[in-house]
């Protein structure tokens, strides 16, 4: 049943159709609060929201902490946006719990929330945008396993463990290796923030500690990043597989430093993510989930259109 706000934006969305200068289309404001903009990812997602926007005539704003460590600053943002009494919002929580208040708030308010990338321990966000992060990091773990001979240690090196995207890139990967390759022992899992920085140290210490290691899974960019950078500085010969894009790991991969990754398609979460938005603005049901995809990229099928088309510098 459709609330007198988003009626109101129906009839601004339905006179600017008919032609009317009732309402425009462009007065519909939603705000995105993405985790951060410290990696490119983040960029080619506020690209295919800026394209939805275009596409539907209406108005966003695309922000982030500077880091993806800042959840704080992060609540601060939501905050912020909704005082502005948006007509819609998208959000990519770096905690899945933390946001639920502010989250509440909105939907006191009648305001539809849509999350992308990493969804929310709450039933509020009318739909999710974002990748099967369980099924890309059991992809990620089949490949490993592959690499090294399906037997042998490994450490993982995540982003965080309070984001959506974090725990389940994790725990996707440890649950295929425990199901599906049994002789192959996880020895440490670490978490850097996905700072590149702080993720190579660790893999310098995850291979200085573990003599045997055989191969890295770092869970996103910077976390990728880091491990490259740590397996780089440490002269040693790892299989590393890493998450995500971005000019840094296309080289490695390209130079054979990096097996390979896990593609997301972040310009399809960012249109997804509007125009999940303006659906909900306009009435229309929402799915509870919106897979927006993954593939395996190496240096195999990086020139593949269909791989080329969601790698990004």
């Amino acid at each position: 049943m459709l609330n007198r706000r988003i009626f109101g934006v129906v009839v601004g969305f339905s006179a600017l159709v008919g032609g009317a200068n009732v309402a425009h289309a462009d007065d519909v404001y939603i705000p995105l609060i993405s985790k951060g903009f410290q990696h490119q990812f983040w960029q080619a997602v506020k690209a295919g929201a800026e394209q939805s926007a275009k596409e539907h005539n209406v108005r966003i704003t695309f922000e982030g902490p500077e880091t993806e460590a800042m959840v704080d600053k992060q609540i601060d943002m939501l905050s912020a946006a909704l005082a502005k009494k948006p007509q819609a919002l998208g959000i990519a929580a770096l905690d899945s719990k933390a946001a639920i208040p502010l989250l509440k708030r909105a939907q006191a308010s009648k305001i539809p929330v849509i999350a992308f990338d990493s969804g929310v321990d709450s039933d509020i966000p009318l739909t999710t945008c974002s990748t099967d992060n369980l099924a890309a990091a059991a992809l990620a773990a089949d490949k490993m396993a592959e690499a090294i001979g399906n037997s042998g240690e490994v450490a993982v090196i995540v982003h965080d463990q309070t984001s959506r995207t974090g725990v389940d890139r994790r725990d996707g990967f440890l649950n295929q290796m425990k199901a599906k390759h049994p002789n192959i022992k996880i020895v440490s899992v670490q978490y850097g923030a996905g700072d590149h920085l702080k993720s190579a140290e660790i893999a310098k210490a995850m291979i200085q500690a573990n003599p045997n290691l055989k191969g890295i899974f770092g869970a996103n960019e910077g976390s990728a990043e880091g491990a490259a950078i740590g397996l780089k500085e440490s002269g040693k010969k790892l299989v590393l597989i890493g998450f995500d894009s971005g000019k840094e790991q296309k080289a490695d991969i390209t130079s054979g430093l990096m097996l390979g990754a896990i593609t997301q398609n972040p310009v399809g979460i960012g249109k997804c993510t509007v125009d999940s938005a303006v659906k909900a603005l306009k009435g229309e049901k929402l799915p509870p989930k919106i897979d927006t995809g993954f593939f395996w990229y190496d240096k195999t099928n990086m020139t593949d259109p269909k791989i080329a088309a969601v790698l990004y510098d």
